[in-house]
């Protein structure tokens, strides 16, 4: 078989109009043949929801975007363009599923429901490996606007980081070549966490467990009534920010300076152990079938 330079998948949740997607981008240009399939608006906090394709027919719209001559807009989440890009939609399907950059870093539980997690999540279950790569913001004031936060961000670092993690994945056999799948044991999803910051501020690398908690959570919510509006109701969040800082976790890491590292792991069946519950399931579903 001809050998085909390996085609990356880059994608996002913010949308196709992102900086940081862009620059990610074109830095994955000298890796391999690139192609861009991102959202064609924001879709955070999707996780790797595909949508209801189902009752609706997303579309895909060509896009733009400076050294990448392959770019695309789509009418859905993250996991979507994934899911399209494996069934041939943008030609050959992808190698490697590379997303990113999210404004903001993605840790503790929040990896359940990242759009930028959720990407690379879908490309390991079409046999996909991948890497979701996020830079923490740095607020500089209360109340500042979050469009001037993200343009104020310089997103190299995170990007630099990106682009060695790939090659490294790439050199040590953890990405397929010519659009075969591979062996679903083989397939990796990389985190990635970078402290906000320039480079040279980062003070290392740390492998890391994915935290209980994230670094900010909800938590309370209430309902309030909609003035003029029987019946509805405002939902009223308030937030916290957890004490807790575990060592050897990813929101640890990033606090402390250095951009966090997870393997994350598939979602497996845990097995039928002879537990109390297992039992007891056991009796009432025999007693359905009499």
């Amino acid at each position: 078989m001809t050998q085909m330079p390996r085609r990356i998948l880059v994608t996002n949740d913010d949308g196709i109009d992102s900086v940081a997607l862009h620059e990610l981008a074109q830095a994955m240009q000298p890796l391999g043949e690139v192609v861009v399939v991102a959202p064609d608006r924001e879709y955070s906090g999707f996780g790797a929801a595909i949508g209801d394709i189902w009752t609706r027919n997303p579309e895909a719209h060509d896009g733009h975007i400076d050294g990448v001559d392959e770019a695309y807009a789509i009418s859905g989440p993250p996991a979507l363009c994934v899911m399209y890009a494996n069934l041939g939609a943008f030609g050959r399907r992808p190698d490697l599923i590379v997303s990113g950059v999210n404004p903001g870093a993605n840790l503790g539980r929040s990896v359940y429901h990242s759009g930028t997690v959720g990407a690379a999540l879908a490309g390991r279950v079409h046999g996909i490996p991948g890497i979701a790569v996020s830079q923490e913001l740095k607020i500089s004031a209360e109340g500042q606007a979050w469009p001037d936060i993200v343009a104020a961000v310089d997103w190299q670092p995170a990007v630099t980081v990106a682009a060695e993690a790939v090659g490294a994945m790439i050199e040590a056999g953890l990405v397929g070549e010519n659009s075969q799948p591979l062996d679903p044991a083989d397939v990796r999803v990389l985190n990635i966490n970078v402290p906000a910051g320039p480079m040279s501020e980062i003070a290392g690398w740390k492998w890391a467990e994915v935290a209980t908690k994230p670094r900010t959570a909800m938590a309370t919510a209430s309902l309030s009534p909609k003035p003029g509006f029987k019946g509805q109701y405002h939902v009223n969040v308030t937030f916290e920010t957890p004490l807790e800082r575990t060592e050897g976790t990813d929101t640890w890491a990033v606090d402390n300076g250095y951009v966090s590292l997870t393997w994350l792991s598939t979602l497996s069946a845990l097995a039928a152990s002879e537990t109390a519950a297992t039992k007891l399931i056991d009796e009432r579903l025999n007693s359905l079938a009499g």
